[in-house]
């Protein structure tokens, strides 16, 4: 055990007296210690329900033989914090949550670990910490919230925000957005469409690194304890197994987990944050797998935001393992290693079955689009790529003029004013990894257009990145970013700018190169703190924006 480093033997006699001020006693103590990691916190919905799961996590870790330690990490709220400077926080916790699971675990020597998460950044952060420490381990997703139910029809946070851009142009009288902001939201759990952190979960389970089924039951489900209690059973069979994470996350699992993606209209985050896990378990990964993914993989699932259901009512479907079932028959699914020591295929076979009326799911064969719902773009705007989200309509090519803006809040500013007209191109730069610095989603601005009702009829391109809640034709990821002179630092208002998915390019007939000698960097948005350390740290868009060496 590794824990014996902390626990065993005469000169460890000090450690185990302020174990024992925990309450262990010598049983306790001589068992596997087991991490209860976990990012409990009432400020949103979406961890809210984890310090009682971390309590049926720990009740299963001591039913299998071991002794559960808890401990707590950091969330951020990007509900909370769109459309703010808060939000440049949202994705350096990321890291930050990865790395205080790394010091919390490696720090007490301990043998195994749940990690319990529960919206978009702390999902990627528990396989990153699995993949990093590589000890015996599970992740449990908390579960989607129900979806609100307002003039016969269910909501989600995402018609909150497009109603603040319908309010904004006058289509949506004030008691009208006052009704959907107190429906939408009904209690625990993570946003309720095919958004950031129901992407990730199944991109969990596609990873092998969550049982199937798991993650699907929603937060506020009886059975979500049942659940936390058989993750922390199955921690102890991984320990006892000599099972560890980096044996599941193979080629194979990423290729699956980005057809997944690709299959269900997923948020366009899992591509930065496959490209982060894919890194800490030193598994090659790039940019064109995703393209590889997309089009070959048609979009199944009927979800939101381009869809008509939410993560609850696919659960109540059949889940993953319906999407899953089409996939693999239709030879787009691959078997591969699981954390219950079951591969993948067999894990589908002894799922129940789904249910037979269901039409949130579709075959293979009758998809909702032909093609996955992202492309990977390049061109002189781009070189090294970005990714164009291409869920929720049918457009694969836009041209028009660009609108150009230095911060999200200027072209939200611009969007309530009424400034921006179809055909336009909305161009949001210095939002990247280090020019925000910490890569803001724009959904306030790309729901304020919906809102309007210009979805359908401008583009936005960015080198922040998008809410899973966003649909349009929009372009995020961009790099190299414009704080470290991307070609998208050169443009300027009226340039044409041309997107066609069909080619795979973002580009512009502009001269870029010879306005290259007339910029100068801009100045640092923030000096001092965390958001300057991620600053100075992060890498590219390209390859996942980590900060890891």
């Amino acid at each position: 055990m590794r824990s014996n480093a902390i626990k065993s033997g005469p000169d460890r006699a000090p450690a185990r007296a302020m174990l024992r001020a925990t309450g262990l006693d010598d049983e306790a103590i001589a068992k596997p210690l087991v991490a209860i990691v976990h990012t409990w916190s009432n400020v949103s919905p979406c961890n809210l329900n984890l310090r009682e799961l971390a309590a049926a996590a720990s009740e299963g870790v001591r039913a299998a033989g071991g002794t559960p330690i808890e401990f707590n990490t950091i969330a951020v709220t990007d509900g909370i914090a769109m459309g703010t400077s808060g939000m440049r926080a949202s994705l350096v916790s990321r890291e930050v949550i990865t790395d205080s699971i790394e010091l919390a675990v490696d720090g007490h020597c301990l043998d195994a670990m749940v990690v319990l998460c529960g919206c978009d950044k702390t999902i990627p952060a528990a396989a990153m910490a699995l993949a990093r420490l590589n000890i015996p381990g599970v992740a449990l997703y908390g579960g989607s919230i129900a979806h609100g139910r307002l003039d016969g029809r269910s909501i989600t946070v995402q018609d909150v925000f497009e109603a603040v851009g319908a309010h904004g142009a006058g289509n949506l009288p004030a008691k009208k957005l006052c009704d959907v902001e107190k429906h939408a939201c009904p209690g625990a759990g993570a946003c309720g469409g095919q958004f950031t952190a129901n992407t990730m979960a199944m991109v969990l389970t596609s990873l092998g690194l969550s049982p199937l089924g798991l993650n699907d039951i929603p937060a506020t489900d009886p059975s979500k304890r049942d659940a936390a209690f058989r993750c922390g059973q199955l921690a102890m069979e991984c320990f006892n197994a000599g099972r560890v994470p980096r044996e599941v996350l193979t080629p194979a699992a990423f290729r699956n987990a980005a057809r997944v993606v690709a299959a269900t209209a997923g948020s366009t985050n899992a591509v930065l944050h496959l490209l982060a896990i894919a890194r800490e378990a030193d598994v090659p990964l790039t940019l064109e797998d995703f393209e590889d993914a997309s089009r070959r993989t048609p979009v199944i699932a009927d979800l939101k935001p381009g869809g008509r259901y939410t993560a609850v009512e696919l659960s109540a479907a059949g889940g993953l393992a319906l999407v899953a079932r089409e996939m693999r028959a239709a030879g787009l699914l691959d078997d591969a290693p699981t954390v219950t020591g079951q591969g993948l295929y067999a894990e589908l076979d002894a799922n129940p079955p789904a249910a037979t009326n269901q039409d949130v799911v579709r075959p293979v064969s009758a998809p909702l689009k032909p093609r996955g719902g992202y492309s990977i773009l390049y061109g002189n705007v781009a070189p090294e790529g970005c990714v164009l989200k291409l869920a929720g309509h049918g457009r694969t090519r836009h041209e028009g003029p660009a609108r150009v803006f230095e911060s999200e809040e200027h072209a939200f500013a611009a969007v309530q004013a009424g400034a921006i007209k179809a055909g336009d191109v909305v161009v949001i730069r210095n939002e990247g990894p280090a020019g925000g610095p910490g890569m803001r989603e724009m959904l306030a601005v790309t729901a304020a257009l919906v809102g309007r009702g210009l979805g359908n009829d401008v583009a936005l391109i960015t080198d922040g990145r998008f809410s899973g809640a966003t649909h349009g034709f929009m372009v995020g990821h961009i790099a190299p970013e414009a704080a470290r002179g991307g070609p998208i630092a050169l443009l300027r208002e009226g340039d044409r700018l041309v997107i066609d998915a069909e080619l795979r390019t973002l580009s512009t007939d502009a001269p870029l190169e010879e306005r290259r000698a007339q910029w100068r960097a801009p100045e640092p948005k923030v000096t001092r703190g965390a958001l300057a350390k991620y600053a100075r740290l992060v890498g590219s868009a390209a390859e996942g924006a980590v900060t890891s060496a």
